[in-house]
């Protein structure tokens, strides 16, 4: 049946979605043949589901070819354009039918109130849920919703899937570009492909833009000059999830000394538009934590970065932040202070109090004598090598072990001597 003006006239990527699992591309890992979700949607038996993945994986391709293949009543609402009025219709509409399935595209648009709204009808079965998400359910999903969903994860789409679709489009006469005769030469496959990102609606859009830009030809070359200017600047998906993961691995490179990632890590977070004083308070929180008195200039090094970044920002503040996360990722590492004060910490808050010896009190008042705060105190400067044998505290607790990496060998060696004085 021919299609629609309307249809016609629908962005490539829309008509070019699959119409049944077996033009389905990618997300193998759970819809291969005998996977538990393939099997759900093949016989009819879809409980609630939570799709979360990245735009363009095929989270909503997924949820249509579940309405074209299920025998349930199917309605579909948006989280960006429907309210709770929306969700009580949808769900008013569902009861006069045996078996419905709702499916929310963008569900963690939707706020607590409004999944709320959704929680007593997908308890009682009224409703199989089937939401979307491009954010991960276990922060955008209340607790109750998500806990009777089952979620499967997608991932980008592989090159080499994208290119499977790209080539699709180009030979299907009926939903693609087919009647137009497009040679797609490889680089600029290559390239479109890569700079996608995985995602399959801006690999199409790509292609129909660049088809858009050279339409008054029925036939031409699609090579790499038009598929640079189609993509210009590449768009990085960046969502709440890559923003933790992204810095988490930043942080785990420069504590693991490995200056490539710890730059390519930055360099993605820059691109991506992460908030370069949030980069520069990680990396002189890593400076402190990770290196320490290892190398006490790492800390002065990423403090005087995050002032860098404050006075010049970008683009030329990423030259600093480089500066600083090379530095600290190549500095000799020791965690001993941050384990000191956790250690120290934990002691204050299970242990009873040690009260503050007399005679290291607060004496420059008026009667401290009299009450014997400060009595007997040791100025250790009077002393040879500035050191002298005196109680700091009543419990005498050990709470810093330093390292022998870097400057801290010193402090070991210091600290050794006069431990074993007392």
């Amino acid at each position: 049946m021919e299609l629609l003006k309307t249809e016609k006239e629908a962005p490539l990527a829309w008509r070019m979605q699959p119409e049944n699992l077996g033009e389905f591309v990618g997300q193998a890992h759970i819809l291969d043949k005998g996977k538990p979700l393939r099997e759900a949607i093949e016989r009819d038996s879809i409980v609630s589901l939570i799709l979360y993945g990245p735009p363009g994986s095929g989270k909503t391709a997924l949820a249509h070819i579940i309405a074209r293949r299920t025998h349930a009543y199917f309605i579909a609402l948006n989280a960006v354009t429907s309210g709770i009025a929306d969700i009580k219709e949808a769900l008013k509409e569902a009861k006069d039918y045996n078996r419905s399935i709702l499916f929310i595209d963008e569900i963690h648009r939707f706020n607590k109130l409004q999944q709320d709204a959704l929680l007593p009808a997908v308890e009682s079965g009224l409703v199989s849920l089937i939401g979307a998400s491009t954010q991960n359910p276990f922060f955008s999903i209340i607790p109750a919703l998500s806990s009777r969903s089952m979620i499967f994860q997608f991932s980008p789409l592989k090159e080499s899937e994208i290119k499977t679709l790209l080539e699709r489009a180009l030979i299907d006469r009926k939903k693609g570009l087919g009647e137009l005769n497009i040679t797609l030469k490889p680089a600029a496959a290559d390239l479109i492909a890569s700079a996608s990102e995985g995602d399959a609606r801006r690999a199409l859009n790509a292609l129909e833009l660049g088809v858009f830009i050279t339409k008054s030809r029925n036939s031409f070359v699609y090579d790499i000059r038009l598929a640079r200017e189609v993509l210009q600047k590449k768009s990085i998906y960046y969502s709440e999830d890559e923003h933790y993961d992204t810095i988490s691995a930043f942080i785990k490179s420069m504590r693991g000394g490995d200056p490539d990632a710890v730059l390519y890590w930055l360099a993605k977070m820059l691109e991506a538009g992460e908030d370069p004083l949030y980069i520069a308070r990680r990396i002189i929180i890593c400076a402190s934590e990770d290196v320490g008195n290892a190398d006490p200039r790492a800390l002065e090094l990423a403090v005087t970065a995050l002032h860098a970044v404050e006075s010049i920002g970008l683009p030329e503040g990423r030259i600093p932040l480089a500066q600083a996360a090379i530095y600290v990722a190549m500095a000799p590492k020791s965690n001993s202070s941050y384990k000191g004060i956790e250690n120290a910490l934990l002691s204050v808050r299970e242990e009873r109090l040690s009260p503050v010896p007399a005679h290291l009190k607060h004496a420059n008042y008026k009667g401290a004598s009299r009450l014997g705060a400060g009595l007997g105190y040791k100025y250790p400067h009077d002393y040879k090598d500035h050191l002298v044998d005196q109680q700091y505290t009543v419990n005498n607790k050990t709470f810093f072990f330093p390292s022998d990496q870097g400057y801290e060998k010193i402090f070991k060696k210091r600290l050794s001597k006069r431990r074993s004085r007392q």
